[in-house]
């Protein structure tokens, strides 16, 4: 496993353990469908939440959830409607969270950032 993927791995755990703290509860991750993959579902206060984990260990290229652009966003709302209908939740209120993590060298504890409703589905 490649270095980049370790970080992306282990963000995904610190998300979890995150929105779980928070009171979340995952319902998959990793879920993979034939348009793509979102990192965690998971369900807050009977809203369905898509969750997109992006971890970097530095500033210097903008804060992670900037990596989230319209493509990136575009292709998680197809993933997120196929799970939808996968799962017969398609009344289900549904939104888009970021879970951004900045691991740092130096600190003892990486900075987390919960970017609630981080994009409208766009029609």
């Amino acid at each position: 496993m490649h270095r980049r993927q370790k970080l992306g791995r282990w963000g995904e755990e610190v998300a979890r353990r995150y929105l779980r703290s928070q009171g979340y509860r995952i319902l998959a991750c990793n879920y993979h469908c034939p348009l793509g993959e979102i990192d965690l579902v998971a369900e807050e206060g009977g809203t369905v939440v898509f969750v997109e984990v992006k971890t970097r260990t530095s500033q210097s290229y903008g804060p992670p959830q900037q990596a989230v652009g319209y493509h990136k966003q575009h292709k998680l709302q197809q993933v997120a409607w196929y799970y939808l209908l996968e799962q017969g939740w398609t009344d289900r209120p549904c939104r888009f969270d970021i879970v951004a993590i900045t691991r740092q060298q130096d600190a003892a504890l990486p900075a987390i950032e919960l970017i609630k409703d981080a994009f409208q589905v766009q029609e």
